[in-house]
């Protein structure tokens, strides 16, 4: 065989062997002797015959516009990684995509990996701890000036007492309002505290 097959043809321009067929019986193709086609002078008659309205042009690949946040994103995970980042308003090639593609399902299986080890907890659960934590603290300190205001007030007496040799009284009550005043004044300043939980 000296050219193309009716299947080879088709393949090669892209039409169906009916097409190709039709084509043929119509003598738009150039066939050898031996009924084969001649591919380079059939793509030329075919050329010349056909009208272009009626042609088919391969549908353009549609590309699809990349979000802004994405490539930031590419480039933040280079960044961390150490690698080289695309510059800012440039194009991020796609071995950089592919390789921050990667680093990213690495940390992505990192961190499942440490919850399923319990070495990482969900962020919601850590908030709701540390808030009943601090609850908890603050009732502390707050029940703590009943509870100390008479032991103090007796070893004031007592060491008050010895240094002067006089008779020195601290009444438990007015040792306590003093106690509550200032740890209410200290959690009141500790409540203005807001820590940073990014």
């Amino acid at each position: 065989m000296q050219g193309m097959s009716e299947r080879q043809y088709a393949a090669h321009v892209g039409l169906s062997r009916g097409a190709i067929q039709k084509a043929k019986t119509a003598e738009r193709l150039v066939l050898y002797p031996d009924g084969s086609i001649n591919a380079a002078a059939s793509d030329a008659r075919r050329a010349e015959t056909t009208d272009p309205s009626k042609t088919r042009k391969p549908p353009e690949p549609k590309l699809k516009p990349v979000p802004e946040a994405a490539v930031a994103a590419v480039g933040d995970t280079l960044r961390e990684q150490g690698l080289a980042v695309p510059a800012v308003g440039g194009s991020t090639t796609f071995l950089q995509a592919k390789t921050a593609n990667e680093v990213l399902k690495a940390q992505e299986r990192r961190i499942r990996l440490q919850k399923l080890k319990g070495e990482l907890i969900e962020r919601a659960r850590a908030l709701a701890l540390v808030f009943r934590l601090a609850r908890e603290e603050r009732d502390a300190w707050v029940t703590w000036p009943a509870r100390a205001a008479a032991l103090m007030a007796a070893e004031l007496s007592a060491s008050c007492s010895d240094a002067t040799g006089q008779q020195i009284t601290v009444e438990p009550a007015s040792m306590q309002k003093v106690l509550e005043k200032h740890v209410r004044a200290h959690l009141d300043e500790l409540a203005e505290v807001r820590p940073d939980f990014r």
